[in-house]
């Protein structure tokens, strides 16, 4: 397939594979690997592409788009089995049917069960459980490149934990199991606080245990919180407006606004007091409308389209000890208002947060020392974006944060040494374990999982 591209979702991401294959079953997926004359390597599976990191590029190789094995093979009162290509919205959707529903209900619904399965995601934890979704990966089916089919169950909880963090880089994953709860009443309502006033009621936020998501404003001093607790005691009918119009905000209107804006108003001045006036708007709708005593979990999972439009937006993460959150928050503030100072650069999208519980049920976990706040920023790729994240990975490698290795664009081998240290290691000697032929390396791995 001569000129072949394939991008990432968001489209700033683009490589050149030899071939492109949609396989229909299994028996396809070990047909490709076990044929390197007809399908070269690096072989990396994709879903949506949703990655806004350099984990599937397969530059000269074969690229596996999954989205054709995207069946749902079994659903029991406390777990779903689904093909690799399934996307989470749909699975979600239909849970729902039989009064059931995940216990990590994560934004983007276009994730795929694959990936899902062996690949970092962000949610912040509800009372009591995890925030990333492979935790709850409780088997996982996938193709090794010598062709050979391994399941990984709960039984092996070391090799596991290990495929959760792999990202392909062990076999292609081609069914997952997850652990499922029943349908419950969840309340949710949002506050804003000065940064000042949030830092020294941290403490007091953190004692309510509730889930929180934070809505960061570095240029308006600002942040909001987005709480969410199961309320098992809720009557009446469910919500299901609120979910749907703060998706619409913030994954249709928002971007799609900001985007407008930075394209027509050239001074800088005038273009971001009209984002910031957006976003004091924004901040407004989620203190006063969307709240309510009773909401489905599942509404919250947004479906979005297969092709990005002009609503589309990127992002980046690093997660923090939570403990330390308090001076981090304050310095990043300051940090994005310094840079803009000097490079003339800030996002056009306001920032997020997340507070995840310490979790190892991944070797990679980015919470697996203890419960994290992250710092995200969000934007629709303003120019000065990619200089902008180099900086800001600088930043938060030097405050000892974690990255995501599929939702953290360019992190360098050091920063994943400094924040992984043997873990990392383990992972690269179970990988060459694996695929001692480096059939499924492709070169971003080669780099940070380097002996």
């Amino acid at each position: 397939m001569a000129n072949l591209a394939v991008t990432n979702w968001f489209g700033d991401l683009v490589w050149n594979p030899s071939v492109l294959v949609e396989p229909n079953s299994i028996e396809d997926v070990v047909s490709v690997v076990n044929n390197p004359d007809r399908y070269p390597s690096p072989v990396r599976a994709v879903g949506s592409l949703h990655s806004t990191a350099r984990c599937n590029v397969a530059d000269g190789g074969t690229v596996l788009k999954m989205t054709r094995m995207n069946r749902i093979l079994n659903i029991t009162s406390d777990t779903v089995t689904a093909e690799a290509g399934a996307l989470y919205i749909d699975i979600a959707q239909e849970l729902e049917k039989h009064q059931l529903q995940f216990y990590v209900n994560t934004e983007i619904g276009s994730l795929s069960v694959g990936s899902a399965a062996c690949a970092g995601t962000k949610d912040a934890s509800m009372p009591g459980e995890y925030g990333q979704v492979n935790s709850y990966v409780i088997g996982v089916k996938m193709v090794l490149p010598s062709g050979e089919i391994l399941e990984v169950k709960e039984d092996q909880p070391e090799l596991l934990a290990q495929v959760r963090s792999s990202y392909g880089t062990f076999g292609i994953v081609t069914e997952a199991t997850f652990r499922i709860r029943p349908i419950q009443p969840m309340a949710v309502y949002h506050e804003t606080y000065a940064l000042e006033d949030f830092v020294q009621k941290l403490p007091e936020l953190q004692a309510r245990h509730e889930s929180m998501m934070f809505y960061i404003f570095p240029f308006d001093n600002l942040i909001t919180i987005e709480f969410r607790r199961y309320n098992p005691g809720a009557t009446g009918s469910p919500n299901r407006h609120v979910w749907p119009l703060r998706n619409y905000l913030w994954a249709k209107a928002g971007p799609r606004f900001c985007a407008d804006i930075e394209k027509d108003i050239p001074v800088p001045a005038i273009r971001y007091k009209i984002i910031d006036d957006f976003c004091a708007m924004w901040r407004f709708k989620l203190d006063h409308l969307i709240r309510s005593d009773y909401t489905i979990a599942t509404d919250q999972i947004i479906r979005y389209p297969a092709v990005s439009d002009d609503s589309r937006y990127t992002f980046s993460l690093w997660a923090f000890p939570e403990e330390a959150y308090p001076t981090v928050l304050p310095a990043f503030f300051q940090f994005c208002r310094d840079y803009y100072s000097r490079k003339g650069y800030r996002t056009n999208v306001l920032n997020v947060g997340y507070r995840i519980a310490k979790d190892t049920s991944s070797l990679l976990s980015y919470s697996y020392d203890g419960t994290v706040m992250t710092v995200d920023p969000v934007s629709t790729a303003n120019p000065g974006w990619k200089p902008f994240l180099e900086a800001y990975n600088e930043f938060c490698s030097a405050r000892g944060g974690v990255p995501l290795f599929n939702q953290t664009y360019g992190v360098t081998r050091p920063q994943a040494q400094k924040a992984f240290a043997d873990r990392l290691k383990i992972m690269a000697r179970t990988r060459k374990a694996y695929d001692p032929g480096d059939r499924l390396l492709n070169d971003y791995f080669r780099e940070l999982l380097a002996d």
